[in-house]
This record gives C-alpha cells, structure tokens and sequence, in this order.
C-alpha cells in the first residue's frame, strides 16, 4: 500500500468520500455526516488528509486531521480531531487503518498539536475497537454530533 497526501477535494479523495457518506446512510438509517468541511481545513500545516494507493494504484482508504481549538463545542486548545478514516470493505482487515492512523498521529504531534479526538457512532463497531485498541480513550462528547445518542466520543494525548 501507497499513502500520499492529497488535498481533500483531490478526484481520489471525493471517490472514497462518497463511498464513506453511502457507508454512513446504511448504518444511520438514511443520515450521512453532515458535519461542515472545507479543503483548508486539511492543508498542512492545520490539517492533512491522506488516500491510500493499493499495488493496482486504486484509492482504497483515506484518513484525515484537522486543527481544532476551544470554540464553543467542546474541544479544547491544541486538539487535532480525526476524520474521515475509511477503508474499501476489499481491503478492510489488512492493517490500513491503523498504518493511516499512526501516520496522522505523528504529523499532528509535529504540527504541535497535544490531543488528537474523534466522534464516531454506534454503528460503527470496529471503528470504535480500532481506537480503543490504538490507545483511545472515550472522552466528553463534542463537535457537530454531540447531541446525538448514538454519538461517541474518544481521545488519546500526543506526547513527543
């Protein structure tokens, strides 16, 4: 597998994003994310997003962090928030996301962020096992879907 940076709204990146909000739909009843998201926010150093390349050079995964900062829905200073970690159901069980994950927990601690968070929700179980087994712990709800019952919320600290 090949991981490049890719600007968020790069072809390959709008393909599995796609395919992430259909993922969405079909365990949420019809509701995909509708969190608000902008390429700026993925533009080094605030943020990277990630497409991952299989040997056939086929997007398969993708994974993301953003810069986040106290702002009045629960994050603090110095939190860099996950997002959009996917992987093709053909390639899930292969390790992927965690090698994504490893990589965006370290270009976040070298952009100096302290705390890396994520929501995920209840339907999505080996999400939440990826992060519980990764070092994550469940944290105070934030973001978009704080509001949620079925909304979850996790945190690891970035120590150098």
């Amino acid at each position: 597998m090949n991981i490049q940076a890719r600007p968020y709204d790069h072809p390959d990146a709008v393909k599995l994003e796609a395919e992430v909000q259909q993922e969405y739909i079909e365990r949420y009843d019809g509701e995909g994310d509708t969190t608000p998201l902008d390429p700026a926010m993925f533009r080094p150093p605030v943020g990277l997003f990630l497409v991952a390349y299989d040997t056939q050079g086929r997007p398969v995964a993708t994974g993301a962090w953003r810069t986040q900062d106290e702002n009045g829905e629960g994050y603090a200073d110095g939190d860099a928030e996950l997002k959009r970690m996917y992987v093709t159901p053909d390639c899930r069980g292969l390790g992927l996301a965690r090698r994504i994950l490893a990589v965006l927990e370290d270009d976040a601690r070298a952009a100096g962020r302290t705390r890396m968070v994520l929501e995920t929700g209840t339907a999505q179980p080996e999400a939440i096992a990826l992060y519980t087994s990764s070092g994550y712990a469940p944290a105070e709800k934030f973001g978009h879907f704080r509001d949620y019952p079925d909304s979850r919320c996790f945190a690891k600290p970035l120590t150098p």
